[in-house]
């Protein structure tokens, strides 16, 4: 073949996969274009108990069973159910084979055993979604953190002022906690082993020290968080010590430290001041001391995440996003960014291992 011809073919090529991409990017935009929707559409479903009231009927049901037991109207519906069943949220139709549900749809009760229906209605939220209008400033030299601009204080004093809008927090993690706890009790639990206490560092409502106190019974948890957050923790019978305080100041005693969804909250230089204050905290237990730091960790450069299913991989960027959108100076953190921060906090070492799920269980030894 002549250079003539090996151009002709490299020419005819690239304009092959050009063509290709310009018809992605023409389905694609209009992904973005209307984003909303689907979140819109599926907070929609939640507020209306669908997933519900299928599970309670326990069999499918018609689109007209589903109206008359939710006080729908039909026509509306029928257009919600629609757009539901494209994404695979519902199974079926609302005619001879009535609308079933799926395990994503189960997902959506409020009470499921998988539900992540809380966390949804956070982020669906006005308050949080309000932020997310001022990225673009935030993302400009010398910017301000975009929840700070839309409520004029940052997320954490805006809580303690707005007890319904804490509970939604608390409401939320605690979703994630009842999914993510039982993974790491099994999938990681040398991460528990020779501990007679340990205290969940900014543990909102004691879930997940609940769910240890369970499966680990020799443990003694203590759920730690600030006064008005612990002031509407009901501790009677649960097996956990509530604590009131903050972990800037001081952690309260224990062999080690967990703590799930919280330094990706605040800065480099914040998180070191936790993490000493936690490591401050396991000092009598110097053998057995660790921190448990339960975060996602993200891809850098010539790094991987040791086997995430990319699906998992691109949530994490996605949070990245959030903790811009919703905190001052949060960020999820690479391997070599949470190692910066566990070294500088006086850790000797850590070990790092993926579970089924956004995070990643860190390990930080006195």
């Amino acid at each position: 073949m002549g250079e003539i011809e090996r151009e002709e073919m490299s020419s005819t090529r690239w304009e092959k996969e050009e063509e290709e991409e310009e018809e992605e990017a023409q389905m694609d935009i209009w992904k973005y274009i209307f984003g909303f929707v689907e979140l819109a559409v599926i907070k929609c479903a939640i507020e209306l108990g669908i997933a519900e009231a299928i599970e309670k009927h326990g069999s499918p049901m018609t689109l007209s069973e589903i109206s008359s037991s939710l006080g729908c109207d039909t026509s509306h519906l029928k257009r919600i159910m629609r757009f539901l069943v494209q994404r695979k949220i519902f199974k079926g139709d609302g005619c001879s084979r009535g609308y079933s549900q799926s395990a994503l749809s189960r997902r959506l009760m409020r009470n499921g055993e998988h539900s992540m229906a809380s966390l949804l209605l956070l982020e669906s939220s006005p308050v949080m979604l309000a932020p997310w209008h001022s990225l673009s400033a935030r993302v400009m030299a010398n910017g301000n953190p975009s929840f700070a601009k839309a409520h004029g204080e940052d997320v954490w004093r805006y809580a303690a002022a707005n007890l319904d809008h804490s509970n939604l927090i608390n409401e939320a993690m605690a979703c994630d906690a009842k999914l993510v706890m039982p993974i790491i009790i099994q999938s990681c639990s040398e991460a528990f082993h020779g501990l007679k206490s340990l205290v969940d560092v900014g543990g909102g409502n004691g879930t997940a020290m609940r769910i240890l106190a369970k499966a680990c019974p020799s443990i003694r948890p203590i759920n730690f968080d600030l006064p008005h957050v612990i002031a509407l923790c009901d501790g009677d019978g649960d097996g956990v010590q509530h604590v009131s305080g903050d972990m800037f100041l001081s952690v309260p005693k224990a062999d080690a430290a967990f703590l799930m969804w919280v330094l990706h909250d605040w800065s480099d230089e914040e998180c070191i001041q936790i993490l000493k204050k936690c490591r401050e905290a396991i000092s009598n237990s110097k053998e057995n001391g660790r921190v448990i730091i339960v975060e996602a960790v993200i891809e850098g450069e010539g790094e991987g995440e040791g086997g995430k299913h990319d699906g998992l991989k691109d949530v994490g960027l996605m949070l990245d996003m959030v903790m811009m959108a919703h905190t001052n100076f949060g960020k999820e953190r690479t391997l070599k960014e949470w190692e910066y921060v566990i070294k500088m906090a006086g850790f000797s070492s850590y070990t790092v291992k993926p579970i089924h799920a956004v995070q990643s269980v860190i390990m930080a030894f006195y």
